[in-house]
C-alpha cells in the first residue's frame, strides 16, 4: 500500500462536520484511485471537503518542473531536454484547482504551442509547447469545481487522458503523459450549465452531498466557519435563525433552495447590524435586517408562486410568519454559544 492509500485511510475529511455516507463514498473512491465527482447543491460544503484532500496528500519527491515528474521515469519536454533536479513537494502543492466555466478552453487546461517558441525551435519542438493545468496535477490531484460549468468539447478533451493517463496534443507524433486523480463538483440544479455527456460521466464514481441532516450540525458549521466580529449571538436565537434558513428547503413553493453559506450570511450580518447599532449583543431585529440581503437572491419560486409575488416579499413574510410562530423576538438573551 502506497503513502496515499494509507494517507487516505487515516483521514476523517474533518473539515466538513456530518456528511458521513459521503466521506465514506469518497475515501472509498479515492483509495482504488478512481476519478470522482461530488454531486450536491450549493452551499453544502462541496469545495471544503475537496480541499480537505490537499490537507492529507503525502509529500512526495519529484522532479523540479512544470509536470511534477517522477525522478525514475521524466516525461516532459522540460525534462527530456535538460537535467531537472528533484526536491520533495508537501502535499498541497500537489492539488491543483480549476474553476469550471464555459470560456475555459482545451488549450487552457492542456497546453498550446507558444508561437514565439515556435518561430525559434520549430512548431512542433518540445519546448515549443507551454503545458496546461492539467500537467501541473501529474502525480496529484485536479481539483475541477463545477465541472458541468465547462463545454462539451472541453469534455471531450478531458476524455483519453482520464481513460488512458495519456494526452494527445495537436500534431505532435507522440503523447504527452499525465497520471492524476480527478475531484470534481457540480449542482445537479443548476440548469443554465452545459450538460455532462453520458460518455464522459462513464469515466467517474459519482459521491453525492446532501444539506446538514440535522439543524444542531447546521449551528456547529455556522460557528465554526462563519466569522466572529465580536457580538454575541445566544444559542436560541441562532438554533432559530438557522432553522428559518432550513424550512425553505422543505416549502413546497421553493424550488431553488437555500445552503449552508445562507445560515453563515445570516449569522455574519446580523453579527455587523448589531456593530452598528454600538451594541456587542444581537437582537431579532438584526436578524431580520439581514433577511432580505442574504436570501432573497438564494432562492427560486415555483412557476406556481412567482407570478403572485416576488422573492424579495416572499422571504420577508416567511420570516414574519416564521419569527411570530417561534417567538423569536424574545430569543435574545444570552451569550455567544
Amino acid at each position: 500500500m502506497d503513502d496515499f492509500s494509507k494517507a487516505i485511510l487515516k483521514t476523517g475529511f474533518d473539515d466538513v462536520l456530518g456528511q458521513e455516507e459521503l466521506k465514506k463514498q469518497l475515501r472509498s473512491a479515492l483509495l482504488a484511485k478512481r476519478h470522482v465527482i461530488i454531486v450536491g447543491p450549493p452551499g453544502v460544503g462541496k469545495t471544503t471537503i475537496a480541499k480537505n484532500v490537499s490537507k492529507v496528500l503525502p509529500k512526495r519527491v519529484l522532479n523540479d518542473c512544470n509536470y511534477h515528474c517522477t525522478p525514475s521515469n521524466p516525461v516532459c519536454p522540460e525534462c527530456k531536454t535538460k537535467k531537472v533536479g528533484a526536491k520533495e513537494f508537501e502535499g498541497n502543492k500537489l492539488f491543483v484547482r480549476v474553476q469550471g466555466s464555459p470560456d475555459l478552453t482545451a488549450e487552457d487546461l492542456l497546453g498550446d504551442i507558444d508561437p514565439i517558441k515556435a518561430l525559434k525551435y520549430g512548431p512542433l519542438s518540445l519546448e515549443a509547447f507551454t503545458p496546461g493545468k492539467i500537467f501541473r496535477a501529474n502525480n496529484g490531484i485536479l481539483f475541477f469545481d463545477e465541472v458541468n460549468r465547462c463545454s462539451e468539447k472541453l469534455q471531450n478533451a478531458l476524455l483519453q487522458v482520464l481513460q488512458e493517463k495519456k494526452v494527445t496534443i495537436g500534431s505532435y507524433e507522440f503523447d504527452f503523459e499525465a497520471d492524476f486523480l480527478f475531484i470534481g463538483t457540480m449542482n445537479p440544479d443548476d440548469k443554465t450549465t452545459e450538460a455532462l455527456n453520458e460518455v464522459f460521466l462513464d469515466r467517474f464514481d459519482l459521491a453525492y452531498m446532501e444539506y446538514p441532516k440535522k439543524s444542531l450540525t447546521e449551528v456547529e458549521i455556522v460557528k465554526t466557519y462563519g466569522k466572529k466580529l465580536g457580538a454575541s449571538f445566544s444559542e436560541t436565537l441562532l438554533h432559530n435563525t438557522v432553522e428559518f434558513v432550513r424550512h425553505f428547503r422543505d416549502d413546497k413553493d421553493v424550488e431553488k433552495h437555500p445552503g449552508v453559506r445562507a445560515s453563515i450570511g445570516l449569522y455574519e450580518r446580523a453579527q455587523s447590524n448589531a456593530l452598528i447599532r454600538n451594541s456587542q449583543k444581537v437582537v431579532f431585529k438584526d436578524v431580520e435586517e439581514a433577511v432580505k440581503s442574504v436570501l432573497a437572491h438564494r432562492i427560486k419560486l415555483k412557476p406556481s408562486v412567482k407570478y403572485l409575488t416576488n422573492p424579495t416579499d416572499f422571504v420577508k413574510e416567511s420570516f414574519k410568519t416564521f419569527a411570530e410562530a417561534y417567538n423569536m423576538a424574545s430569543d435574545s438573551d444570552g451569550d455567544v454559544p
